[in-house]
Formats: structure tokens, C-alpha cells, sequence
């Protein structure tokens, strides 16, 4: 009889201590939750050119979003799930985060970039992408340089590093600009383009992409001065290592093979969706070095 007990304390103590079933096949909660849904879901932006945006028929296209359709072929394969369903999920710089964070974007496929403090809250993928700040404003301004903007209203993305940065570019200088806050990029660009604010400041790379796709692009203009920015990368949920390392085995293949050159070339340096422009966008040299040695590194660390 105390054999029988002890046999049956012993099942009792493994059904309590038994893995779940993502634990034992090896998945993580991402993973584990992309199967048993049958469908992965990927944030994307909606003004973001040319990473992510939505072209005439509202369907998210760009580099960044192409490089999340090479991850879910990956996806696909280590799931063995041919038919997984992709769904898209708008985000903004204010909810991409939490998003990720609370499961409902499985992967975020932006402009995000990639700061010590975020990596507190969620994990990043290897760099796909080095960007400056750059201020844009309107041509006939005269505005030249940032120490031309004191006094000034200027605007930023809420939500973005670049808020951040310009508040403490504020502070540091003396400028005692006005620092408006817009919900997205394409507010932004409006409030310069309608006089609200004078200049807008982000990463070099969005800004042309706006530039380029606005009605009277010639009326645009950068401002001289150039600031470090921080690497963009897809941005994943900080308890799953395993589907970041996914990510990364993508991401790293895809720029060995000679397929990430191909995609640059495609969105930096050719006709884009939807006005057929070229934004002559060439790698920089520090993209260049993070191509031939990924990273997922921030600035500082």
C-alpha cells in the first residue's frame, strides 16, 4: 500500500511539474502562439517610406516589410506549417512597443530604432539599418541651420527617439524652440508643409521618403547639419530568444547571400510604389560595415 501512495504522489508531483506544451516541442510563447493560431501578425507602419507604408490599394509593402516576409518563410519552415496566414496590424511610435510587449504583434516591421532603454522593454533583431537625424522645412524659409531655428515652433513624432533627441538639442543649445508633438510622420510633414511648425527633424532616410512622394517635393529642403542617430531593427517580444534568434538567422543569410543588396537596391535606388519615385538613397559606409558584420548592438553599448 505505501508503494501504491508512493507511485501515486510520484505521478501527481510530475503532472504538477510537467513543461507546457510550448516548453516541450521546444517552443517559445511566440512561436507556441503563431502555431496554435495558425497565423503570424506583423505590425507595420502606414507613412514610413520606404520601410513600411501602405500603397494605393492600403496594403503594407517596403524594405522592411519584405524582410519580414523572408522571416515568415522561415517561420513557416521551422513550424511546418505551409499554409500559415499572415495578418498585418497598423502601429504607431507611440503603440509599437506595447503591442509587441502585450502579444498582439507578433514581430514589428518599422523604423524602429533600436536604444538601450527599449531593449529593456522588448528585443531587436540584427541591424537592417543606420540612419542621421536631418531637419526638413520649406525652401522659402531661408532656414539654413539649426541654429536658425531659435525661437521657432518645430515638430516631432511623439513616441521617437528623435523627440527625445531634440528636446535635449533644445536644452543643450539654448534654442528655446517650441516643440510640437505630431501622432505619426505624415502629421509631421503636414505641419512644416502648412506653416504650422518650420522644421521637422527625423531620420534622413523617412524624411526623403516623404520628400519624394509630397505634391511639390522642390518646395522641400534639408537643413545642413547631420546627427547620429540609432540602427533600426524588427522588433520581438524579449521572452521568446528562439524567435528572435529566427529573425536574426533570416536577416543574417539574407545580407551574406547578397539578397539584402538586392532589396536596397529595389527601394533606395529604384522606382517606388506608388508614385514610381526613385529616392537615390545608396548605402552608407557604416550601413556597409553592418552588412558585412551584423549586430544587434545599440549606440552606447
Amino acid at each position: 500500500m505505501v508503494k501504491f501512495y508512493s507511485v501515486v504522489a510520484a505521478l501527481s508531483l510530475a503532472l504538477v511539474w510537467a513543461p507546457p506544451a510550448s516548453s516541450a516541442e521546444g517552443l517559445g510563447p511566440t512561436l507556441q502562439r503563431i502555431k496554435d493560431a495558425g497565423t503570424i501578425t506583423i505590425g507595420h507602419r502606414e507613412a514610413s517610406v520606404p520601410f513600411s507604408y501602405l500603397d494605393d490599394n492600403q496594403k503594407p509593402i517596403g524594405f522592411s516589410v519584405e524582410l519580414c516576409s523572408l522571416v515568415v518563410a522561415k517561420v513557416k519552415a521551422k513550424l511546418g506549417l505551409s499554409d500559415l496566414k499572415v495578418a498585418y496590424q497598423a502601429v504607431n511610435s507611440s503603440n509599437r512597443i506595447p503591442l509587441v510587449k502585450n502579444g498582439t504583434v507578433d514581430i514589428e516591421c518599422g523604423s524602429t530604432a533600436n536604444t538601450v532603454t527599449r531593449q529593456n522593454e522588448v528585443s531587436f533583431s540584427l541591424i537592417f539599418y543606420a540612419p542621421q537625424f536631418k531637419w526638413i522645412a520649406l525652401k522659402s524659409s531661408g532656414l539654413k541651420t539649426t541654429d536658425d531655428l531659435k525661437g521657432k515652433p518645430v515638430v516631432v513624432t511623439q513616441g521617437t527617439n528623435t523627440a527625445q533627441f531634440v528636446a535635449k538639442l533644445n536644452a543643450d543649445k539654448g534654442l528655446g524652440m517650441k516643440i510640437l508633438q505630431a501622432k505619426d510622420h505624415a502629421e509631421s510633414f503636414l505641419l512644416v508643409q502648412t506653416g504650422r511648425a518650420v522644421a521637422f527633424m527625423e531620420d534622413d532616410i523617412l524624411l526623403a521618403g516623404l520628400k519624394a512622394t509630397a505634391n511639390a517635393p522642390d518646395d522641400l529642403a534639408f537643413l545642413a547639419d547631420s546627427f547620429p542617430s540609432d540602427p533600426y531593427g524588427l522588433v520581438v517580444s524579449k521572452a521568446d530568444a528562439g524567435f528572435k534568434q529566427i529573425v536574426d538567422e533570416t536577416l543574417r543569410e539574407t545580407m551574406q547571400s547578397g539578397a539584402y543588396d538586392k532589396l536596397y537596391t529595389k527601394w533606395f535606388e529604384s522606382p517606388i510604389p506608388p508614385k514610381n519615385i526613385n529616392l537615390h538613397f545608396p548605402q552608407s559606409e557604416k550601413l556597409r560595415e553592418l552588412v558585412k558584420a551584423p549586430s544587434d548592438k545599440a549606440i552606447g553599448q
